[in-house]
């Protein structure tokens, strides 16, 4: 039974970080953003969302935490690093990546508020 505890403990985990990222894309989407990417996975990092309004790209890290300081303060120079160098990958990749402009967002998902977006966190 204790072997089960572990996994059952992560994959609620699992489910509170996805359903943390989809509030946080409604929130985007309200604010007239369009997600362009979910959960986008490199060899050297992933971005939770990657959200467009106009030629600015928002390359967004989600947190669930009880509060809006724990949520900033999980985000850590490693996880910057890797979020900056998805991001390099995601914009190679792009036809008009010469036009856009990056911004690195953390969206702070607390239980029972609204979503907190944190504008050019890092």
């Amino acid at each position: 039974m204790k072997a089960e505890r572990p996994a059952a403990r992560k994959l609620k985990a699992l489910k509170r970080g996805h359903l943390a990222e989809y509030r946080a894309a409604l929130c985007l989407v309200l604010k007239g953003y369009r997600i362009v990417a979910m959960r986008y996975r490199t060899k050297l990092g992933e971005i939770d969302i990657i959200a467009r309004r106009g030629d600015l790209i928002a390359c967004v890290e989600v947190k669930a935490r009880a509060s809006f300081d724990g949520a900033v303060f999980a985000v850590s120079d490693t996880a910057q690093r890797r979020i900056r160098a998805a991001s390099d990958i995601w914009l190679s990749r792009q036809a008009d990546f010469h036009r856009l402009s990056v911004r690195y967002d953390i969206i702070a998902v607390m239980p029972w508020r609204w979503p907190r977006h944190l504008r050019d966190a890092f």
